[in-house]
Protein backbone atom coordinates (compact mmCIF):
# COMPACT_ATOMS: atom_id res chain seq x y z
CA UNK A 1 0.00 0.00 0.00
CA UNK A 2 1.10 3.56 -0.72
CA UNK A 3 -0.50 5.54 2.10
CA UNK A 4 -0.72 9.32 2.34
CA UNK A 5 -1.32 10.66 5.84
CA UNK A 6 -2.20 14.36 5.92
CA UNK A 7 -1.60 16.21 9.18
CA UNK A 8 0.79 13.40 10.06
CA UNK A 9 3.04 15.57 12.23
CA UNK A 10 0.16 16.44 14.54
CA UNK A 11 -1.11 14.62 17.61
CA UNK A 12 -3.42 11.94 16.20
CA UNK A 13 -1.73 11.81 12.81
CA UNK A 14 1.74 11.09 14.19
CA UNK A 15 0.39 8.44 16.53
CA UNK A 16 -1.33 6.85 13.53
CA UNK A 17 1.85 6.91 11.40
CA UNK A 18 3.85 5.17 14.14
CA UNK A 19 1.04 2.69 14.75
CA UNK A 20 0.66 1.89 11.05
CA UNK A 21 4.37 1.32 10.45
CA UNK A 22 4.60 -0.92 13.48
CA UNK A 23 1.75 -3.02 12.10
CA UNK A 24 2.66 -2.79 8.40
CA UNK A 25 6.40 -2.18 8.09
CA UNK A 26 6.43 -2.88 4.34
CA UNK A 27 3.88 -0.18 3.40
CA UNK A 28 5.04 3.07 1.88
CA UNK A 29 3.93 6.00 4.06
CA UNK A 30 3.99 9.60 2.87
CA UNK A 31 3.25 12.40 5.37
CA UNK A 32 1.94 15.76 4.18
CA UNK A 33 1.90 18.46 6.86
CA UNK A 34 2.10 22.25 6.72
CA UNK A 35 3.80 22.35 10.15
CA UNK A 36 1.63 25.10 11.56
CA UNK A 37 2.03 25.92 15.24
CA UNK A 38 0.54 22.58 16.39
CA UNK A 39 2.52 20.40 13.98
CA UNK A 40 5.91 19.17 15.10
CA UNK A 41 8.42 17.19 13.05
CA UNK A 42 9.82 15.75 16.30
CA UNK A 43 6.61 13.71 16.62
CA UNK A 44 7.88 11.56 13.75
CA UNK A 45 11.48 11.20 14.93
CA UNK A 46 11.06 7.48 15.67
CA UNK A 47 10.04 6.75 12.07
CA UNK A 48 11.76 9.56 10.18
CA UNK A 49 13.87 7.21 8.06
CA UNK A 50 10.85 5.08 7.13
CA UNK A 51 8.58 7.79 5.72
CA UNK A 52 8.57 10.39 2.98
CA UNK A 53 7.85 13.76 4.57
CA UNK A 54 6.47 16.65 2.53
CA UNK A 55 5.85 20.07 4.06
CA UNK A 56 2.85 21.55 2.30
CA UNK A 57 -0.74 22.73 2.43
CA UNK A 58 -3.68 20.45 1.64
CA UNK A 59 -5.38 23.51 0.11
CA UNK A 60 -2.68 23.58 -2.59
CA UNK A 61 -4.39 21.50 -5.29
CA UNK A 62 -1.42 21.46 -7.67
CA UNK A 63 0.92 20.26 -4.92
CA UNK A 64 -1.51 17.53 -3.84
CA UNK A 65 -2.07 16.29 -7.38
CA UNK A 66 1.67 16.16 -8.12
CA UNK A 67 2.29 14.35 -4.84
CA UNK A 68 -0.46 11.78 -5.49
CA UNK A 69 0.95 11.04 -8.93
CA UNK A 70 4.62 10.95 -7.93
CA UNK A 71 4.07 8.69 -4.93
CA UNK A 72 1.36 6.58 -6.64
CA UNK A 73 -0.89 7.11 -3.63
CA UNK A 74 -3.72 4.60 -3.40
CA UNK A 75 -5.02 5.38 0.11
CA UNK A 76 -5.46 8.71 1.91
CA UNK A 77 -6.12 9.25 5.61
CA UNK A 78 -6.96 12.90 6.17
CA UNK A 79 -6.15 14.16 9.67
CA UNK A 80 -5.15 17.65 8.50
CA UNK A 81 -7.28 20.24 10.28
CA UNK A 82 -7.31 23.28 12.47
CA UNK A 83 -8.85 21.80 15.59
CA UNK A 84 -8.78 24.12 18.61
CA UNK A 85 -12.22 25.48 19.47
CA UNK A 86 -10.86 28.43 21.40
CA UNK A 87 -8.65 29.58 18.53
CA UNK A 88 -11.62 29.18 16.17
CA UNK A 89 -13.52 31.78 18.18
CA UNK A 90 -10.70 34.27 17.65
CA UNK A 91 -9.62 33.35 14.09
CA UNK A 92 -12.51 31.54 12.36
CA UNK A 93 -11.31 32.19 8.80
CA UNK A 94 -8.27 29.92 9.07
CA UNK A 95 -10.55 27.06 10.14
CA UNK A 96 -12.86 27.31 7.14
CA UNK A 97 -9.90 27.68 4.78
CA UNK A 98 -8.10 24.56 5.98
CA UNK A 99 -10.96 22.34 7.06
CA UNK A 100 -13.39 23.01 4.19
CA UNK A 101 -11.40 24.35 1.24
CA UNK A 102 -8.36 22.24 2.11
CA UNK A 103 -10.40 19.05 2.31
CA UNK A 104 -12.08 19.86 -1.01
CA UNK A 105 -8.71 20.37 -2.72
CA UNK A 106 -7.50 17.07 -1.33
CA UNK A 107 -10.65 15.34 -2.56
CA UNK A 108 -10.20 16.84 -6.01
CA UNK A 109 -6.61 15.62 -6.20
CA UNK A 110 -7.77 12.16 -5.12
CA UNK A 111 -10.49 12.17 -7.78
CA UNK A 112 -8.12 13.23 -10.55
CA UNK A 113 -5.54 10.57 -9.72
CA UNK A 114 -7.84 7.61 -9.02
CA UNK A 115 -7.21 7.04 -5.31
CA UNK A 116 -8.71 3.73 -4.16
CA UNK A 117 -9.77 4.90 -0.69
CA UNK A 118 -10.14 8.34 0.86
CA UNK A 119 -10.67 8.17 4.60
CA UNK A 120 -11.67 11.37 6.34
CA UNK A 121 -11.19 11.84 10.09
CA UNK A 122 -13.95 13.94 11.64
CA UNK A 123 -15.32 14.74 15.07
CA UNK A 124 -18.32 14.19 17.31
CA UNK A 125 -18.72 17.97 17.47
CA UNK A 126 -20.42 18.21 14.07
CA UNK A 127 -23.57 16.92 15.76
CA UNK A 128 -23.78 19.85 18.18
CA UNK A 129 -24.18 19.12 21.87
CA UNK A 130 -26.46 17.20 24.23
CA UNK A 131 -28.23 18.20 27.46
CA UNK A 132 -26.22 17.40 30.57
CA UNK A 133 -29.07 15.60 32.27
CA UNK A 134 -30.16 13.17 29.57
CA UNK A 135 -29.49 9.70 28.23
CA UNK A 136 -29.29 10.91 24.62
CA UNK A 137 -26.43 9.87 22.32
CA UNK A 138 -25.35 10.76 18.80
CA UNK A 139 -25.72 8.09 16.13
CA UNK A 140 -24.53 8.17 12.53
CA UNK A 141 -28.05 9.32 11.62
CA UNK A 142 -28.08 12.31 13.98
CA UNK A 143 -28.54 15.66 12.22
CA UNK A 144 -25.60 18.01 11.95
CA UNK A 145 -26.04 21.00 14.28
CA UNK A 146 -22.60 22.61 14.68
CA UNK A 147 -22.45 25.46 17.18
CA UNK A 148 -18.92 26.87 16.77
CA UNK A 149 -16.71 27.85 13.82
CA UNK A 150 -14.58 24.75 14.38
CA UNK A 151 -17.64 22.47 14.49
CA UNK A 152 -19.08 24.11 11.38
CA UNK A 153 -15.84 23.84 9.42
CA UNK A 154 -15.56 20.13 10.19
CA UNK A 155 -19.22 19.64 9.24
CA UNK A 156 -18.53 21.37 5.93
CA UNK A 157 -15.61 19.03 5.30
CA UNK A 158 -17.81 15.97 5.98
CA UNK A 159 -20.38 17.24 3.48
CA UNK A 160 -17.66 17.75 0.87
CA UNK A 161 -16.45 14.18 1.34
CA UNK A 162 -19.96 12.80 0.88
CA UNK A 163 -20.56 15.03 -2.13
CA UNK A 164 -17.46 13.67 -3.87
CA UNK A 165 -18.67 10.14 -3.18
CA UNK A 166 -22.15 10.82 -4.55
CA UNK A 167 -21.16 13.00 -7.52
CA UNK A 168 -17.90 11.41 -8.65
CA UNK A 169 -18.01 7.95 -7.12
CA UNK A 170 -14.89 8.60 -5.02
CA UNK A 171 -14.49 5.65 -2.60
CA UNK A 172 -14.71 7.32 0.82
CA UNK A 173 -15.22 6.49 4.46
CA UNK A 174 -15.63 8.84 7.43
CA UNK A 175 -15.06 8.37 11.14
CA UNK A 176 -16.50 10.77 13.70
CA UNK A 177 -14.52 10.39 16.91
CA UNK A 178 -14.89 11.52 20.50
CA UNK A 179 -12.24 13.53 22.36
CA UNK A 180 -8.79 11.93 22.13
CA UNK A 181 -5.98 12.00 24.67
CA UNK A 182 -2.52 10.47 24.89
CA UNK A 183 1.15 11.24 24.14
CA UNK A 184 2.26 13.99 21.76
CA UNK A 185 -0.89 16.10 22.20
CA UNK A 186 -0.18 19.82 21.90
CA UNK A 187 -0.32 21.42 25.37
CA UNK A 188 -3.21 23.77 24.51
CA UNK A 189 -5.76 20.93 24.75
CA UNK A 190 -7.37 20.33 28.11
CA UNK A 191 -5.66 17.16 29.38
CA UNK A 192 -2.08 18.12 28.43
CA UNK A 193 -2.79 21.70 29.52
CA UNK A 194 -3.88 20.51 32.96
CA UNK A 195 -1.00 18.04 33.22
CA UNK A 196 1.76 20.44 32.19
CA UNK A 197 0.34 23.24 34.34
CA UNK A 198 0.10 20.93 37.34
CA UNK A 199 3.68 19.75 36.86
CA UNK A 200 4.79 23.39 37.08
CA UNK A 201 2.41 24.36 39.92
CA UNK A 202 0.45 26.66 37.61
CA UNK A 203 -3.29 27.23 37.77
CA UNK A 204 -5.57 24.79 35.96
CA UNK A 205 -8.10 26.99 34.10
CA UNK A 206 -11.60 25.49 34.29
CA UNK A 207 -14.42 27.02 32.31
CA UNK A 208 -17.24 28.30 34.51
CA UNK A 209 -19.41 25.39 33.30
CA UNK A 210 -17.25 22.93 35.19
CA UNK A 211 -19.72 20.05 34.83
CA UNK A 212 -19.74 20.07 31.02
CA UNK A 213 -18.77 16.57 29.94
CA UNK A 214 -16.81 14.94 27.15
CA UNK A 215 -16.38 11.36 25.99
CA UNK A 216 -12.72 10.32 26.15
CA UNK A 217 -10.85 7.85 23.92
CA UNK A 218 -7.15 6.99 23.95
CA UNK A 219 -5.48 7.95 20.69
CA UNK A 220 -4.24 4.40 20.04
CA UNK A 221 -7.81 3.07 20.23
CA UNK A 222 -8.70 5.70 17.62
CA UNK A 223 -5.85 4.44 15.42
CA UNK A 224 -7.16 0.91 15.74
CA UNK A 225 -10.62 2.07 14.70
CA UNK A 226 -9.30 3.75 11.55
CA UNK A 227 -7.34 0.60 10.74
CA UNK A 228 -10.42 -1.65 10.84
CA UNK A 229 -12.42 0.85 8.78
CA UNK A 230 -9.71 0.86 6.12
CA UNK A 231 -9.57 -2.92 6.19
CA UNK A 232 -13.25 -3.84 6.35
CA UNK A 233 -15.38 -0.69 6.38
CA UNK A 234 -18.00 -0.28 3.67
CA UNK A 235 -17.32 2.43 1.12
CA UNK A 236 -19.52 5.47 1.54
CA UNK A 237 -20.20 4.73 5.21
CA UNK A 238 -19.70 6.79 8.36
CA UNK A 239 -18.66 5.18 11.65
CA UNK A 240 -18.82 6.78 15.08
CA UNK A 241 -15.79 6.03 17.27
CA UNK A 242 -16.39 6.37 20.99
CA UNK A 243 -15.46 4.76 24.29
CA UNK A 244 -18.68 5.42 26.21
CA UNK A 245 -16.54 6.93 28.99
CA UNK A 246 -17.64 10.42 30.06
CA UNK A 247 -15.87 12.77 32.43
CA UNK A 248 -16.60 16.38 33.36
CA UNK A 249 -13.92 19.03 33.05
CA UNK A 250 -13.71 19.22 36.82
CA UNK A 251 -13.35 15.43 37.10
CA UNK A 252 -10.46 15.59 34.65
CA UNK A 253 -8.80 18.34 36.69
CA UNK A 254 -9.26 16.38 39.92
CA UNK A 255 -7.78 13.22 38.39
CA UNK A 256 -4.77 15.09 37.03
CA UNK A 257 -4.13 16.77 40.38
CA UNK A 258 -4.34 13.42 42.16
CA UNK A 259 -1.95 11.75 39.69
CA UNK A 260 0.56 14.60 39.93
CA UNK A 261 0.23 14.99 43.70
CA UNK A 262 -0.80 18.63 43.41
CA UNK A 263 -3.37 20.54 45.52
CA UNK A 264 -6.96 21.31 44.52
CA UNK A 265 -6.17 24.98 45.08
CA UNK A 266 -4.60 25.02 41.59
CA UNK A 267 -8.09 24.86 40.09
CA UNK A 268 -9.22 28.29 38.91
CA UNK A 269 -12.39 29.36 37.12
CA UNK A 270 -12.25 31.28 33.82
CA UNK A 271 -15.17 32.56 31.71
CA UNK A 272 -16.86 30.13 29.35
CA UNK A 273 -15.87 30.57 25.72
CA UNK A 274 -18.74 31.50 23.36
CA UNK A 275 -20.67 28.48 22.09
CA UNK A 276 -19.19 26.19 24.74
CA UNK A 277 -20.80 22.78 24.14
CA UNK A 278 -22.31 21.00 27.10
CA UNK A 279 -21.87 17.32 26.37
CA UNK A 280 -20.96 14.85 23.63
CA UNK A 281 -21.57 11.10 23.63
CA UNK A 282 -21.37 8.84 20.59
CA UNK A 283 -23.17 5.58 19.92
CA UNK A 284 -20.41 3.43 18.37
CA UNK A 285 -22.56 0.30 18.04
CA UNK A 286 -22.20 0.23 14.25
CA UNK A 287 -18.39 0.12 14.40
CA UNK A 288 -18.42 -2.48 17.15
CA UNK A 289 -20.97 -4.81 15.56
CA UNK A 290 -19.98 -4.55 11.90
CA UNK A 291 -16.20 -4.40 12.24
CA UNK A 292 -15.53 -5.94 15.66
CA UNK A 293 -13.76 -2.91 17.11
CA UNK A 294 -13.75 -2.02 20.77
CA UNK A 295 -11.49 0.19 22.89
CA UNK A 296 -8.66 -1.62 24.63
CA UNK A 297 -7.28 1.08 26.96
CA UNK A 298 -9.44 1.95 29.96
CA UNK A 299 -9.55 5.60 30.89
CA UNK A 300 -7.87 5.42 34.30
CA UNK A 301 -4.91 3.47 32.92
CA UNK A 302 -4.67 5.65 29.83
CA UNK A 303 -4.76 8.89 31.82
CA UNK A 304 -2.12 7.67 34.26
CA UNK A 305 0.17 6.63 31.39
CA UNK A 306 -0.43 9.99 29.69
CA UNK A 307 0.50 11.93 32.82
CA UNK A 308 3.66 9.84 33.15
CA UNK A 309 4.54 10.51 29.50
CA UNK A 310 4.31 14.28 29.95
CA UNK A 311 6.25 14.11 33.20
CA UNK A 312 9.11 12.31 31.43
CA UNK A 313 9.04 14.36 28.21
CA UNK A 314 9.35 17.91 29.50
CA UNK A 315 11.77 18.81 26.73
CA UNK A 316 9.04 18.05 24.18
CA UNK A 317 6.25 20.18 25.63
CA UNK A 318 8.31 22.99 27.14
CA UNK A 319 9.42 23.87 23.61
CA UNK A 320 5.80 24.15 22.50
CA UNK A 321 4.15 26.20 25.22
CA UNK A 322 5.00 29.54 23.70
CA UNK A 323 3.49 28.55 20.34
CA UNK A 324 -0.09 28.63 21.66
CA UNK A 325 -2.03 31.29 19.77
CA UNK A 326 -4.86 32.03 22.17
CA UNK A 327 -5.47 32.56 25.86
CA UNK A 328 -8.62 31.08 27.33
CA UNK A 329 -9.66 34.53 28.57
CA UNK A 330 -9.35 36.20 25.15
CA UNK A 331 -13.11 36.77 24.93
CA UNK A 332 -13.57 38.24 28.44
Amino acid sequence: MSLLVTGGAGFIGSNFVRYWLERRPDDRVVVLDLLTYAGDRRNLAEVEERIEFVQGDIADLELCERLFEREEVDTVVNFAAESHNSLAVVEPTRFFRTNVLGTQALLEAARRTGVRRFHHVSTCEVYGDLPLESDEVFTEESPYRPRTPYNASKAGADHAVRAYAETYGLPVTITNCSNNYGPFQFPEKVIPLFVTNALEDRDLPLYASTQNRREWLHVLDHCRAIEVVLERGREGETYNVGSGVERSIEEIADSVLELTGKPASLKTIVPDRPGHDRRYLLDSTKLRRELGWQPEIDFETGLRDTVEWYASHRDWWEALRERALVQETAWR
